[in-house]
């Protein structure tokens, strides 16, 4: 029900926002825009996603844009398997996956992948006896507390990181995505990368490759709910959706950084950009150990992956529709508003809106 709630909520500030807002770059574009679009994946990105399926329908009445945030991998294997005509993930598409998408896209150019979220992972905790106190905790401590090597709140490496907290001695339950899951990829690239000599495990999409151990949860907001529900839990979830748990701050270069959209979007900007499949191709190698305390390192790129041809000019018009107003000023704006995100800067857009605009025109 609270979901729900949101969801209407969300409408309801989408409309008032592409009503009065200052930046409506897409109405023009979008008009005559019609049909049914259906996509699949992340659900990290359902607060944003209806965000924009919201404000889309404003710009372009005569089109219905449907989602299903059953996260990263089912989305990739729906898209794949042709019942969707874009995904959310966020992990990119793996080599086998790619050559699959030369046969299911038209003509032979596979896909594009358009970055179009960028939003922190927090790492959530439920500590009632803190009442709300925050704490820090370094990368080896995380990667230590979900590769089941510190099991209680007042180990010695917790407590180094919090000298003025009174710890409890209550067992942790880490708390970790049951389902395929790009925000796994992600979070355990980060412990990977930041914290190698603890987890060795590398980054994997799916948690019995690893350490196992803990409480496994489906979905973001499985997860969440498992957090709120246990104390002495923590995960980790798009920031997004952690309703009022509490989220550590995160230790880099020296310091320790809160999430917030600023932290996690000056991430791009500390990050590469890959060579793609294609020229409009736009992947990233995210840079898990930034320089300087002020990026917060455990951000996700979420992608929506694209078709560089489909089978009908009017089924590309759409995606590129619908693709244009979520990279435009207007669909970040209320992105940001309503899920958390970071907006993307303006360099980085018009290297977006370069791809988007390929979409159905190379072959």
């Amino acid at each position: 029900m609270k979901q729900v709630a949101r969801g209407l909520a969300a409408v309801a500030i989408v409309l008032t926002v592409t009503a009065c807002g200052p930046r409506t770059t897409t109405t023009a574009s979008n008009d005559g825009v019609s049909g049914i679009l259906i996509g699949a994946g992340a659900s990290s990105q359902a607060a944003a996603m209806q965000a924009w399926m919201a404000g889309f329908r404003e710009v372009a009445p005569g089109a219905t844009v449907e989602y299903d945030a059953i996260g990263s991998g089912g989305g990739r294997d729906r898209f794949l398997e042709g019942a969707a005509m874009f995904a959310g993930s966020d992990a990119v598409l793996t080599e086998d996956e790619f050559e699959t998408s030369r046969e299911r896209c038209a003509g032979d150019q596979g896909v594009i992948h358009l970055p179009h979220y960028v939003s922190p992972i927090a790492v959530a905790y439920h500590l009632p006896s803190l009442d709300g106190t925050s704490l820090r905790l370094s990368p080896a401590t995380i990667a230590g507390i979900f590769a089941n090597t510190i099991t209680t709140w007042d180990d010695p490496a917790i407590a180094a990181d919090n000298p003025d907290v009174d710890l409890p001695g209550l067992a942790i339950n880490p708390v970790h995505r049951s389902d395929e899951s790009g925000t796994t990829e992600n979070f355990t690239d980060y412990l990977a990368k930041a914290a190698p000599q603890v987890w060795t495990f590398g980054g994997i999409k799916v948690w019995d490759e690893g350490p196992g151990g803990g409480e496994g949860a489906d979905g973001t907001s499985g997860v969440v709910a498992a957090v709120e529900q246990g104390a002495g839990s923590i995960g980790y979830a798009d920031a997004s959706q952690i309703n009022d748990l509490p989220a550590a701050a995160i230790g880099v270069a020296g310091g320790f950084v809160e999430f917030s959209p600023e932290a996690a979007g000056r991430i791009i900007d500390a990050s590469t950009r890959l060579e793609g499949a294609n020229p409009y191709d736009f992947q990233i190698e995210v840079n898990r150990t930034p320089d300087t305390p002020d990026i917060y390192p455990i951000s996700l790129i979420s992608y929506h992956i694209v078709c560089v041809e489909y089978e009908t000019p009017q089924q590309a018009a759409l995606v590129r529709a619908f693709m244009s107003y979520i990279g435009s000023p207007e669909g970040q704006d209320v992105a940001a508003l309503l899920a958390g995100s970071a907006p993307m800067s303006d360099e980085i857009r018009a290297e977006i809106t370069a791809s988007v605009n390929a979409i159905g025109s190379i072959s």
